[in-house]
């Protein structure tokens, strides 16, 4: 029986396979069972900018693609870019699955471009001790006229209302959020019809709106999302990096480094990698200035302030050149954004300690460029002065030879030296050195 069933030796390994296999498919089966059975939770926190977008847009996609009964997202966000915001309203308004917007944790808000993330979602809601409003719309790169103001305005609040009325509210607070930049707790946007519902947890809002109609942009759908496990997307590592870069603060901070960098390969050419990181910090605060609204002003008193520094370098003002580009400097970087908004703009924290650092990286760069300019030269005829040396033939107001550094120079002296006699060289007249004996040799030489 062995000679006819050779393989019955290697059946416990056979069975172990085979229990794995059995394993690994249940598994299979029960997490596709649980991953279509999902909620797709995403974190709106911070500023709505570029890399915001796609990361809203994105999970969205990712919502759809797996299978997701519905999409949470969770507000936390003083506002930002209307671009951005209208990206993010685009994706949730033409979602094919439910969407449930959601401002989260207690203390959190969804202001300015925050409040029209809030009512693109089929479910708007709310946790006690959160708020929303201030929608007025921020004016970027400059004022405006009050005419171009006003259309912005009624723009953003046709804009508001559109989304709030095919997601089926109503509320003439609305209009005053955005023309009077008027805030309401949670507690008063339910009343006033601003969201849908309040709810203190994920869970118990998931229980609250079970059962619900919504419309999305394949039809409506009833809400079944009590108990459904929860999935959270956060962030690629692309995207928080780009985040990063695109705070203005960051921006600012990495212009100056870059700046830096260039002046460190500029002053010792070759260095290369000075050069190169210098570039690459430019691009990077680039790529966040391009986002912002930059006062051209700001820009060029920057510039100006930063020339002034340089050419204390290579000027001899005694300072006023430094303390002219530290001014400008100053108040360039004050002015560099020009926008109403706080959280776009460049914090004085940040400026001061920035400004310093780049007065005494300047300094330090002027102190050397004098100290190298009144340090005795080391090469030339002209670092023979001080030096000792030996006459090698009589030396006179006529002429003769000395031994100096390694070296015999013509000589003169005003007083008759012989041969052997220790000097000092006083003067230098082109390749003629004028020397004095040594203390001590004065005696031997007269």
């Amino acid at each position: 029986m062995g000679a006819m069933f050779p393989f019955h030796k290697e059946f416990p390994m056979v069975k172990v396979f085979f229990l794995f296999l059995g394993f690994f498919f249940f598994n299979l089966a029960g997490g596709w069972a649980a991953h279509a059975a999902h909620i797709e939770v995403l974190e709106l926190k911070g500023v709505i900018n570029p890399p915001m977008a796609h990361y809203i847009v994105r999970g969205i996609g990712e919502g759809i693609d797996s299978g997701a009964k519905g999409v949470v997202i969770l507000l936390d966000t003083p506002g930002g870019l209307d671009t951005s915001m209208r990206e993010i309203v685009k994706s949730l308004m033409n979602a094919p699955l439910p969407i449930i917007t959601y401002v989260y944790p207690p203390g959190s808000r969804a202001a300015s471009a925050g409040l029209f993330v809030l009512e693109a979602g089929n479910i708007a809601a709310m946790a006690p001790g959160t708020n929303t409003g201030a929608a007025h719309p921020v004016l970027m790169g400059g004022k405006m006229e009050k005419t171009m103001a006003e259309k912005v305005a009624n723009d953003a609040v046709a804009f508001l209302k559109s989304i709030a009325r095919e997601r089926g509210r109503h509320s003439p607070w609305l209009e005053e959020a955005v023309l009077a930049s008027s805030s309401v707790p949670a507690e008063e946007a339910l009343k006033l019809k601003v969201v849908d519902l309040l709810a203190p947890s994920l869970p118990q809002l998931l229980g609250d709106v079970e059962g619900r109609k919504v419309k999305t942009s394949k039809g409506e759908v009833v809400l079944h999302l009590a108990g459904s496990s929860v999935r959270w997307l956060k962030p690629s590592a692309k995207e928080r990096i780009l985040y990063f870069f695109s705070l203005p603060n960051v921006a600012y901070i990495l212009a100056i480094l870059g700046f830096y960098g260039l002046v460190f390969e500029l002053s010792n050419p070759g260095l290369i990698f000075p050069g190169v990181v210098g570039v690459i910090f430019l691009i990077l605060s680039f790529y966040s200035f391009h986002t912002l609204p930059l006062s051209y002003a700001g820009v060029f008193l920057i510039i100006f302030g930063l020339g002034l520094m340089v050419l204390d370098i290579k000027v001899p003002s005694h300072g006023l050149l430094t303390l002219g580009g530290v001014i400008s400097f100053f108040l360039g970087s004050l002015m560099l954004v020009d926008t109403t908004a706080k959280y776009l703009r460049i914090s004085f924290k940040v400026v001061a300690p920035v400004a310093l650092l780049t007065v005494l990286f300047m300094g330090a760069i002027v102190a050397a460029g004098l100290r190298a300019q009144l340090k005795r030269p080391f090469s030339g005829a002209e670092s023979l002065v001080g030096e000792d040396g030996e006459t090698k033939s009589r030396v006179d107001s006529q002429g003769g030879q000395v031994f100096v550094h390694g070296e015999i120079w013509k000589a003169v002296s005003s007083r008759p030296l012989p041969p052997g006699t220790k000097v000092r060289v006083v003067g230098v007249k082109g390749l003629l050195v004028e020397v004095e004996p040594l203390e001590g040799e004065t005696s031997k030489g007269s």
